[in-house]
């Protein structure tokens, strides 16, 4: 069967669900996510700036600055990596014992990039040294994201999963905001010479602080209702990912199809805009840094608004009207900003982040619905990884060699319009929240009984 869904039996009695521990769910799922996208960000922004002269020096910036961006393309593919095994884990050993274990990977590697010697210091060790880390930090967010959006949306009502599920995509803003703050902080209170040589690496140091933070949050949750279920019947999985191959490849497809538009917009927005303002429009780092994190901070509130949204209208619908929308942008904003407004380099990402908001709201949702309770974690990691591969790994790549070879934006454009069109096509696969939410409404009536 294409869409196998098998239902969990009944869970004994007692186990209940209190709003206290639904608040700390949201909680724990945001702020831990948000956490680990901090890490994630910090080196995307380093990547844009600094790190393409410091690990990859090259007489052609555009070659450094491709060469770095390589690096961040490992963080993507080795996502699979942590989706599977994590992921796995995740059906079978639970979603909090996952979820600790993803914090303090990512949290530790980010750490140690803070501490790297530079290619002047040590030669082609740092670049090698960089990209394992990299590596290190693509297993964590690939285990982490799957687990996040089951750890809230498994507590909550899943006729509100939208809104619920929300709280993991809430991370990737609220960490990017961070991450650019305080690179932009260093910017403004540090000289050129400073930052380049010390300043870049307080963001990576902060990053043990943040994830001690977020370890106090997690530990203090239970197991979701729904794992407990499992559980408790002896329904856990033997071998989900196998599970999900052969008895769920469409909803696979889905998934994996329909992240591709967000992820591309995303990179451009907030990866691919820095190095083009700066090298394009001939804006400072200050100003390109500024009007990212203007839109992300709207991001933080648009999420959970468009994940709600999606509670109460067709979900399939907003994300694919979002993505026709998404498609059609990038052809208004190279043209909007071919000169040096600011103001309307603001507006051009303010845009795209809105429209990245209405697909990626309800994404989370859309994700986990299509699989059945007992896969939901293997579903939803394999998924969100392995669109990475095709979606935010190639595409700071893609734009950078894109505009290098013919310098100019229209194949950007077509670039970010053929993703939105392989995200309609994974909606037209995909199935709405019908069926999935019924099982889940089953199990968590049937654990608070």
């Amino acid at each position: 069967m294409l869409y196998d869904a098998p239902r969990a039996e009944a869970a004994p009695p007692g186990m209940t669900t209190s709003r206290s521990g639904l608040v700390r769910a949201f909680l724990a799922s945001l702020t831990g996510t948000a956490l680990e996208w901090y890490d994630f960000a910090v080196y995307s922004a380093a990547s844009a700036l600094v790190f393409g002269d410091l690990f990859f020096p090259s007489e052609d910036p555009l070659t450094g600055t491709l060469l770095a961006f390589s690096t961040y393309a490992v963080g993507y593919v080795s996502r699979p990596l942590g989706g599977i095994v994590f992921g796995r884990l995740g059906d079978v050993i639970g979603r909090k014992k996952v979820l600790i274990a993803t914090l303090v990977l990512i949290g530790a590697a980010t750490f140690v990039i803070g501490l790297l010697p530079t290619h002047s210091t040590i030669g082609a060790a740092a670049p090698i040294a960089l990209v394992v880390l990299r590596f290190a930090q693509g297993v964590g967010v690939g285990g982490e994201w799957g687990g996040a959006v089951l750890l809230s949306s498994e507590f909550g009502d899943p006729k509100r999963r939208g809104f619920y599920a929300s709280a993991a995509q809430v991370g990737p803003p609220a960490g990017n905001l961070l991450a650019n703050g305080v690179l932009a902080a260093l910017g403004v209170l540090l000289t050129e010479d400073q930052f380049l040589s010390w300043g870049w690496r307080i963001a990576f140091l902060v990053s043990g602080v943040l994830v001690g933070f977020g370890l106090w949050i997690r530990a203090k949750l239970e197991e979701t209702p729904v794992f407990k279920a499992m559980e408790a019947e002896h329904s856990r999985p033997e071998a989900p990912v196998r599970e999900v191959l052969t008895r769920q490849p469409r909803a696979l497809a889905a998934a994996i199809l329909a992240r591709v538009a967000p992820d591309v917009l995303y990179a451009l927005f907030t990866v691919f805009v820095l190095t083009y303002a700066t090298d394009e429009l001939d804006m400072s780092r200050g100003s390109a840094l500024t009007a990212v994190l203007i839109g992300s901070s709207l991001q933080i509130f648009l999420i959970p608004l468009a994940g709600a949204l999606s509670d109460r209208v067709n979900r399939r619908l907003l994300y694919g009207c979002s993505a026709v929308g998404a498609g059609a942008w990038p052809f208004v904003f190279f043209g909007m900003v071919d000169g040096d407004s600011w103001g309307l380099l603001v507006l051009g990402v303010v845009v795209a982040l809105i429209l990245h908001s209405l697909m990626y709201g309800p994404q989370a949702a859309f994700v986990a619905e299509q699989f059945s309770p007992r896969l939901r974690s293997t579903g939803s990691s394999l998924a969100y990884t392995l669109a990475g591969l095709i979606g935010g790994a190639i595409a700071p790549l893609l734009f950078t060699a894109l505009l290098g070879s013919f310098h100019s934006w229209v194949p950007l454009a077509v670039y970010v319009a053929v993703a939105a069109a392989v995200t309609l096509a994974g909606l037209l696969l995909g199935r709405d929240s019908a069926a999935a939410v019924d099982e889940d409404a089953q199990l968590v009536a049937q654990a608070a009984a």
